[in-house]
């Protein structure tokens, strides 16, 4: 998965590649303020909006792991 991520990561903005890792550092470190969290229908993961994006992620014991960070689109919450 960290290789989709690279992959995104070299194609974006730079504002957008800023916006995301800040959002992604903040999510993995516990702090949860600012984001609105939703539940993805039918899963276990879970999914914060930063503009045109989507980071997915699940718990594992109280720690957050980022499954995918993904452009929004038909497919994003495909192969969850």
């Amino acid at each position: 998965m960290v290789d989709k991520i690279g992959k995104l990561f070299k194609k974006i903005s730079l504002p957008d590649r800023k916006r995301l890792l800040q959002a992604t550092e903040k999510l993995v470190s516990g702090s949860r303020t600012g984001f609105k969290t939703q539940k993805v229908k039918d899963t276990d993961f879970y999914k914060i909006r930063i503009g045109k994006f989507r980071i997915i992620f699940h718990y594992e014991k109280e720690v957050v792991v980022v499954d995918a960070i993904r452009m929004r689109d038909d497919n994003t919450y495909k192969d969850l």
